[in-house]
């Protein structure tokens, strides 16, 4: 039985890649091509951002709608903007300043470019203070 979503060869590539590897030099390591490796490496991150976003799901279903942050925005902000908006629904966020955008810095990375945010982002928050970024 297969445990998780990725195969040993692509937790394997992950790992090579981690360290800094190139395609190459894990394909001369595994012994295969480079355009497999790149492959092998395509399908895992495919794999890793689908479980994230399933889990992104379960985590926000006890999650209501808190704000929405627009692209363009200063991320130095947004931990105003989350924390006054939490305020108003009586609810303490879990996060300071900084814990909260490291928070969503790694929860969207992709949404991000240095102090900017590149894409919308949505802001859930729970009854405990837990903040979800979508």
């Amino acid at each position: 039985m297969k445990d998780g979503l990725l195969t040993a060869r692509q937790k394997e590539v992950l790992r090579h890649r981690r360290q800094g590897l190139t395609q190459q030099q894990i394909a001369d390591i595994i012994g295969t091509s480079k355009a497999n490796v790149c492959t092998i490496e395509k399908s895992a991150l495919e794999n890793v951002r689908r479980a994230r976003e399933t889990l992104q799901f379960m985590f926000t279903l006890d999650a209501r709608f808190l704000c929405e942050i627009p692209a363009g925005a200063d991320l130095l902000a947004v931990p105003e903007r989350v924390f006054r908006e939490a305020s108003s629904r009586g609810v303490k966020v879990r996060y300071d300043t900084i814990g909260l955008i490291n928070r969503l810095r790694e929860s969207l990375p992709e949404h991000l470019q240095a102090r900017f945010v590149k894409a919308d982002i949505q802001v859930y928050l729970n009854d405990d203070g837990e903040v979800y970024f979508e």
